[in-house]
């Protein structure tokens, strides 16, 4: 597993950047969003006029693009894609894994994984959905011509570590047809069904093989198919996009789930300061917590607002501290940064209560969470002594490099650098755009670095396997009682059992330090009192898109 998940960081980092860099401060547009918010897109005011009924979400993120076989899984690209095109498995608010295209995923031994479609699925064009579109997407998915990294498939039999079969297979050994509605996955090591359901079935999009088997492979990743396809098995048809600017689409009245209560459904890409305005004016219907970026000065703002009803969703942006262990050597100086620290006043100040304090990687919101870990209290005298036992004396100045788009942070940064004065450390803040940020994590040339990173809930597992990795990590830290906790979790898929063993993980990260959370964000959405059966939530948000409506009252 090793080798499988060190070539995954790419994509986790952009995952989880993506989906984290919204909970606090301001973020830079999108180019080209400005003054966009109608552009492109009917606006409320329009469904009242004709009679449609439309609901419009705002996001600050831009679209990578809606061709499944081009497109990389970062969160905007996933969703775009799966209202026409389901995934297998999606999780819902509670962070239970749910039934979309597939009605269960089983496995007995952690290698073979057995996926049913349920057999309700049907295309648009009423021809079923099969066994068979899902081996032959992923098929297509894996071709070296096609050239998609993202979905990580070389975790399988038959399919190279470089992610690829041989251009033109007819047939992968661990992707099996097994009959009509089931087939069978069969990795090359141990996984988690939790693992293989968050990693997989939530970013595989089945695709009608009777439609796009008549593109070569080459084609694939041009054709004007994907633009507007005519079959899809999802609730909605895409009907024009602008990367920057507008994503629209209209329901598909022979989705097998039930027609769509709303006619036409627009996802507006707006600057992070037109959120508020958007929501008061009605142009904005509703957020999702994680793809639109509220900033917290217009927290109380949106809060005043008559016309719609505030969210704060679950905790699960880690504003995460990592420290290069090669340059602090000790781990009692590594501690001693945190026992300086007051973590519940900066839950308290500066997200407004909106957050929690944890040690380690995961939140309140993780199935895997113990609630029995308790975290190390603010006590500055604890470290003055760790300090003095490690024989600190005062004289390094540490570097803290801090991305400057997170303006709220920017703020808290100052704030641990005068309470680590207090203690003797000396530290200086230098703040960076996030891409520099990003390659100075990687060369490792830092003392301490911030960031906001969403771990998975249900699946830190290759976040926390690449982050204490030792040499070449942004860490530079590696424990064996880790990696055989992590080694064990891949093992089995008894909650309990995995609870432990992340348990292990994370109270070995609390002794050592090799990161710190500064704490856990929960991030506002907000959802018009115009629309019904729709809420603001980071996970599950569209699991249920066609039975969102518009108040007749409205």
């Amino acid at each position: 597993m090793k080798k499988m998940w060190k070539n995954v960081l790419s994509l986790l980092l952009a995952l989880s950047l993506t989906v984290s860099i919204t909970g606090c401060g301001s973020q830079e547009a999108a180019p080209g969003t400005e003054n966009t918010q109608t552009e492109g897109a009917e606006s409320a005011e329009a469904s009242a006029s004709d009679g449609e009924k439309i609901i419009n979400i705002g996001v600050t993120d831009s679209l990578g693009g809606v061709n499944p076989f081009v497109i990389d899984q970062t969160e905007i690209n996933k969703y775009a894609v799966g209202l026409m095109f389901l995934p297998l498995m999606e999780l819902d608010s509670e962070l239970n894994f749910v039934g979309m295209l597939a009605d269960s995923i089983t496995t007995e031994d952690n290698l073979n994984f057995t996926v049913h479609i349920n057999d309700e699925a049907v295309w648009s064009d009423g021809t079923p959905v099969t066994a068979a579109d899902v081996e032959f997407t992923v098929r297509r998915l894996a071709s070296p011509v096609v050239n998609n990294t993202t979905l990580m498939l070389y975790a399988f039999e038959g399919i190279g570590d470089d992610g690829f079969v041989t251009a033109g297979a007819e047939s992968i050994d661990g992707i099996q047809i097994i009959d009509d509605k089931t087939v069978r996955f069969t990795s090359k090591n141990p996984m988690a069904l939790t693992t293989f359901e968050n990693t997989y079935a939530r970013y595989i999009h089945t695709l009608p093989k009777h439609i796009i088997e008549k593109f070569s492979e080459e084609e694939l990743l041009t054709t004007e198919w994907f633009n507007k396809p005519d079959v899809i098995n999802g609730p909605f048809y895409l009907t024009d996009y602008d990367n920057n600017h507008y994503i629209s689409y209209e329901a598909n009245r022979d989705y097998w789930k039930g027609a769509p209560k709303i006619d036409k459904l627009n996802i507006k890409i707006v600057d992070a300061s037109q959120v508020l305005a958007g929501l008061q004016s009605g142009e904005i219907d509703i957020t999702h917590h994680t793809l639109t970026a509220i900033p917290q000065k217009d927290y109380q703002s949106l809060e005043a607002l008559e016309n719609v009803d505030v969210v704060y969703g679950a905790p699960i942006t880690n504003q995460s501290a990592f420290i290069q262990t090669a340059n602090i050597k000790d781990a009692r100086v590594r501690q001693a940064l945190v026992y300086a620290i007051d973590r519940q006043k900066l839950v308290d100040e500066l997200l407004q209560g909106h957050g929690e304090v944890v040690d380690g990687f995961l939140s309140s919101a993780s199935p895997f969470f113990d609630e029995s870990l308790s975290v190390i209290p603010y006590d500055p005298e604890k470290a003055k002594a760790l300090l003095q036992e490690a024989g600190w004396d005062g004289s390094q100045t540490l570097r803290f490099y801090v991305n400057a788009g997170d303006t709220t942070f920017v703020n808290g940064a100052q704030v641990l650098v005068a309470q680590w004065a207090e203690v003797g450390i000396k530290v200086e803040v230098q703040t960076v755009d996030l891409a520099t940020l990003m390659t100075i994590a990687g060369s490792t040339d830092y003392d301490i670095m911030a960031v906001q990173y969403t771990y998975a809930p249900v699946d830190p597992y290759p976040d926390i396997d690449w982050l204490l990795n030792g040499e070449g990590s942004w860490t530079g830290y590696l424990s064996d009682e880790i990696k055989t906790a992590l080694a064990d979790a891949q093992k089995t898929s008894d909650v309990d059992e995995i609870t432990k063993l992340y348990s292990i993980v994370d109270k070995k990260v609390q002794e050592d330090v090799p990161m710190f959370s500064v704490y856990i964000i929960s991030a506002q959405g907000a959802v018009s009192k115009r629309i019904k059966g729709a809420q603001p939530s980071a996970y599950g948000f569209f699991n249920d898109v066609q039975n969102w409506d518009i108040s007749e009252n409205a």
